[in-house]
């Protein structure tokens, strides 16, 4: 006699239940939680060796100094999200200082014409960019290195390699550079007003979507009907915008167009934030929130070592080892084989 076993369903069986902390950390994800962790410590360890360096006064002179990277990495975050690169960022910030503030004087110190002559060469030199990339075919990283260099040349051309123009007898450019909001620096509202319109577009839009589908696998977003030529063109515009008004801001905080002056090394700064907040530099992964925490994290360290008296040359050496730290340990979790080593 047989006897016949009845399968049990799972209708009845218990579902884990999620505590709130649970589901809140994980939203946030372990990368961010590291650099909340870091920065923390950083904050820490700086604040026990000097006590102004927790101060509001100086937690201030870290956020207006860290505006101008944060802009650019909040793009380069996009661009790198769609598979792509730009490393003439900072010298199209450059360029776009030295406009600004060369139109702004030329013109009868009007503000309005010299802002607005930065954006539109911003755009040129954007569009010009992903043409290159797009129908020249070039790869990003070289057309954008060759950017580097070609739009570093133009602003130095145009201004004699000398600072250009004197801005701080303006009202909106002293706004711009030393006004607040509510206690808050005006930079740092553009910086926030910037991130969140960006955050906006990748999280809750089918461009968003779009961009990261292109960096995750372009054959199959091509497949799917996305023009990806002029989603790659009008991101590498949007890039020229924003570093424009990275640009309008360097000028207003300096007092005058700095062809090379504050904007040499911004490209690698921006990059090392993108990369330290979780974007994956072969593309389709990264979001604003990690890049945020990363660009604070990289002013306080550079703030600490500068109140420390510490050599501005090891500054370099600390961003070029986050920058290396960050894509070992992308390529850590992605599981991807070492260069020449078996699997």
């Amino acid at each position: 006699m047989t006897t016949t076993q009845t399968p049990t369903t799972t209708d009845d069986a218990p579902v884990p239940v999620r505590r709130p902390t649970t589901s809140v950390l994980s939203s946030l994800g372990g990368q961010n939680l590291s650099l909340m962790g870091a920065l923390v410590v950083v904050l820490a360890l700086f604040g026990t060796l000097n006590d102004n360096f927790l101060s509001l006064a100086n937690i201030q002179v870290i956020g207006e100094a860290a505006t101008i990277t944060g802009l650019l990495a909040v793009v380069q975050t996009v661009v790198i999200i769609c598979g792509g690169l730009d490393i003439s960022v900072g010298s199209q910030a450059g360029l776009a200082s030295v406009v600004s503030a060369m139109v702004f004087t030329s013109a009868g110190s009007n503000p309005c014409l010299g802002i607005l002559a930065a954006i539109g060469v911003g755009i040129l030199v954007g569009v010009l960019n992903g043409l290159v990339i797009v129908y020249g075919r070039v790869n990003p990283t070289i057309a954008t290195l060759a950017g580097l260099a070609a739009y570093k040349g133009v602003a130095q051309l145009v201004s004699g390699g000398r600072a250009q123009g004197y801005v701080l007898n303006d009202p909106f450019f002293i706004f711009l550079g030393r006004g607040k909001i509510a206690g808050v620096p005006a930079m740092i509202w553009i910086l926030v007003i910037v991130a969140l319109a960006v955050h906006v577009l990748l999280k809750y839009t089918d461009i968003g979507r779009n961009l990261y589908a292109i960096g995750g696998n372009d054959t199959a977003a091509r497949l799917a009907g996305i023009n990806i030529n002029k989603y790659l063109v009008a991101v590498y515009a949007l890039i020229g915008v924003v570093a424009a008004v990275a640009g309008i801001l360097l000028t207003a905080r300096t007092g005058s167009g700095q062809p090379v002056s504050g904007s040499e090394g911004l490209e690698l700064k921006a990059i090392t934030a993108a990369a330290l907040g979780g974007c994956a530099l072969k593309g389709g992964k990264g979001g604003i929130g990690g890049t945020l925490l990363a660009v604070a994290l990289l002013g306080a360290l550079e703030n600490g070592l500068t109140v420390q008296g510490i050599n501005t040359f090891w500054q370099n050496v600390a961003q070029g080892a986050l920058l290396v730290a960050a894509v070992v340990i992308q390529q850590r979790r992605s599981g991807e084989r070492a260069v020449g080593l078996p699997h």
